[in-house]
């Protein structure tokens, strides 16, 4: 068979004629024209909002609220007695302020640092931060070292 570009044509089967939509309803394709629904549902682009449920109240208003949430609440990085002498043994220093903790990536540059009293201090421990706990603050000045507030 000699093959010329002018004889070239797709292999049987391989091509489909096009389907004529909404074309009348002899054509079998007419009414719903295959969208299945007729209004808004059959057009393109469209969509149901997030969390629309059909006209019924929506679960976010069906639902009760609790509580609220204080705006002036100021969140703290803590840390205790016990982890303050594991950080002094563990990185050699006597010296702990929040550049201190930051370099060591045991806090971000924006916490806010606050010691509390839990557990022991073993030894002389001069510390830098936003809040100490009562405890805290005798204990570390008891054993002989410095609590500097921020």
């Amino acid at each position: 068979i000699k093959m010329n570009l002018h004889t070239l044509k797709p292999a049987e089967g391989a091509t489909h004629r096009e389907k004529r939509i909404g074309r009348g309803e002899g054509s079998g394709h007419g009414g719903t024209a295959t969208a299945g629904n007729k209004g808004a549902q059959s057009r393109a682009g469209y969509n149901v909002k997030r969390g629309h449920e059909g006209g019924q109240t929506p679960l976010q208003r069906r639902t009760p609220k609790r509580g609220f949430k204080n705006l002036n609440r100021v969140e703290f990085r803590v840390f205790n007695l016990s982890t303050l002498t594991d950080i002094s043994v563990k990185f050699k220093s006597t010296d702990i302020s929040l550049d201190f903790l930051v370099k060591n990536k045991l806090a971000s540059k924006n916490d806010k640092i606050k010691i509390l009293g839990h557990g022991e201090l073993n030894s002389v421990v001069n510390v830098k931060a936003h809040a100490y706990s009562e405890k805290a603050k005798l204990t570390i000045e008891a054993k002989g070292g410095k609590a500097e507030t921020i």
